[in-house]
């Protein structure tokens, strides 16, 4: 969203999906009212500081960020909105006033403000809760239009697993310390997550496939979705087939874990000063591709979500309910949620930002990566996401000094001869990311009956890592926590 596209909503004037509000010192009365009645219908763009008629108020400058804060603190405050819908809002100057702007999508969920059911039509907002007409047709809608709402009123707390549950609960507590999940039993973490729906058809109530793509055992996955499956491929030396293979069957938060690890295998590190802050640039960029490729993908579909590394970049693929077609435009994003239930639970455990932030953080940070790159997000029937690399100008640079401290006051009782070889064997595992004993003791001259034990050391310090799902398909790597100091930028 920028300045010229507020401007032409502006001199569109207000609609079902336009919504213009005075509000110079707080936030209107009824604004969450509006929200709530846009979530439920098409979504749509509220404009704060506009009368109805189109007069430019403005918001007075000393108020901008108190509305700010209140605002999201609402949107994310169940006990208001329910369910909680992650939301930003934005500040513009436009002929010498602020406005504040904010972009609604249409949401998966039937959502409430104070327990009350608002709807949307060209005459504004409408509170249906005591219609329970209305209010049922609201919700086979949405089950109709999104299917991670699915329910199978047969599966059991037992189908899903304690230990990926407990998991989602400490990444959320890490993401968010106080999370409300470390006070929830597994049925009622699931049921606040949304995961648990009722039928408004059957009555019937029941977990929904969210829940099981999210916390599903691996079985219970394939009986509902045979065809699932994301294809991770490495394709640039043997460009015909492949050279390097995982096929993924499992849980949406595993399935991350593992692409990640096939990234962290194949692609270069490069390291970045933000802030000063050390930030991985790749896996800034790829957690943001990884996660848009498992949470908007349209799962009943049996074309299977590809994740392609080749020499020119790396290309992704996934069937997509698409809202437009061709490349999306950082000046034009409007955002859509393809799967708003298991984009919040991704959210909650900390793998996405805010909507959109895949195509913003990507643009940001890809020339970094790969100067003079740019991305390409595709909307069609199949969603396509281009990242162009130039891997030779992804190069990463050994800081020796700080190889020979860090083995120096690690290994401080071995011998000299051995520091120095376990020096050499950090440097040439950082250069040649993702090889397995033999290939190391060609590179370093160490023989295959001493390297066991350097590589040991090595792991027992937390230096390296052991990446793959077998010792013949996997290779070691250096530990994120040994690159922050070990490489320069």
């Amino acid at each position: 969203m920028n300045e010229s596209r507020v401007k032409e909503l502006i001199a569109q004037g207000e609609g079902i999906n336009i919504e213009f509000k005075t509000a110079q010192f707080q936030l209107p009365d009824n604004l969450l009212e509006s929200v709530c009645s846009m979530l439920n219908r098409q979504g749509g763009e509220i404009i704060l500081g506009i009368a109805n008629n189109g007069e430019m108020k403005g918001v007075i400058p000393g108020s901008v960020q108190s509305m700010k804060d209140t605002f999201v603190s609402s949107v994310n405050d169940p006990q208001q909105l329910n369910p909680k819908f992650y939301l930003s809002i934005k500040d513009f100057v436009i002929e010498g006033k602020i406005i504040l702007y904010i972009y609604i999508p249409e949401s998966s969920q039937v959502h409430s403000y104070l327990n009350r059911i608002f709807d949307r039509n060209e005459d504004g907002d409408f509170d249906i809760t005591d219609n329970p007409d209305l209010v049922r047709n609201m919700h086979l809608r949405k089950q109709g239009n999104f299917s991670e709402n699915r329910i199978y009123p047969a599966l059991q707390l037992s189908d899903f697993r304690n230990d990926l549950i407990n998991r989602s609960r400490q990444l959320a507590e890490n993401h968010r310390p106080g999370h409300r999940w470390m006070e929830l039993n597994n049925k009622d973490l699931l049921r606040s997550a949304s995961l648990f729906k009722k039928d408004y058809t059957t009555g019937q109530e029941g977990y929904t496939m969210a829940a099981v793509l999210l916390l599903g055992n691996d079985e219970v996955i394939h009986n509902i979705l045979p065809h699932y499956k994301t294809d991770a491929i490495l394709r640039k030396v043997d460009t015909d087939r492949y050279d390097d293979r995982e096929i993924i069957q499992t849980n949406l938060i595993e399935s991350y874990d593992r692409l990640m690890a096939f990234v962290a295998k194949h692609l270069p590190d490069k390291f970045h000063l933000e802030k000063e802050n050390r930030i991985n640039i790749r896996d800034r960029i790829f957690r943001e591709v990884v996660a848009n490729m498992l949470v908007h993908r349209e799962f009943i579909n049996e074309y299977p979500a590809k994740f392609i590394i080749q020499n020119d970049g790396v290309y992704c693929e996934n069937w997509n309910r698409p809202h437009g077609s061709g490349q999306l435009e950082l000046s034009k994003l409007s955002p859509f949620p393809k799967n708003s239930v298991i984009a919040a639970f991704f959210r909650e455990i900390g793998r996405v930002e805010e909507l959109g932030s895949g195509l913003i953080n990507t643009n940001k940070y890809l020339p970094l990566y790969s100067p003079g790159n740019k991305p390409e997000f595709i909307e069609g029937d199949i969603f396509k996401i281009k990242i162009p690399v130039s891997f030779k100008e992804i190069s990463t640079e050994i800081d020796k000094k700080s190889v020979e401290v860090l083995i120096e006051t690690t290994f401080q009782n071995s011998r000299k001869d051995v520091k120095a070889k376990l020096a050499i064997l950090l440097e040439a595992i950082a250069n040649n990311a993702g090889k397995r004993l033999p290939g190391y003791s060609k590179l370093t001259g160490i023989p295959i009956s001493s390297m066991e034990n350097y590589l040991a050391n090595l792991r027992k310090m937390g230096f390296i890592e052991f990446l793959g799902k077998s010792p013949k398909t996997g290779g070691y790597f250096i530990t994120d926590k040994i690159k922050n100091i070990i490489f320069l930028d």
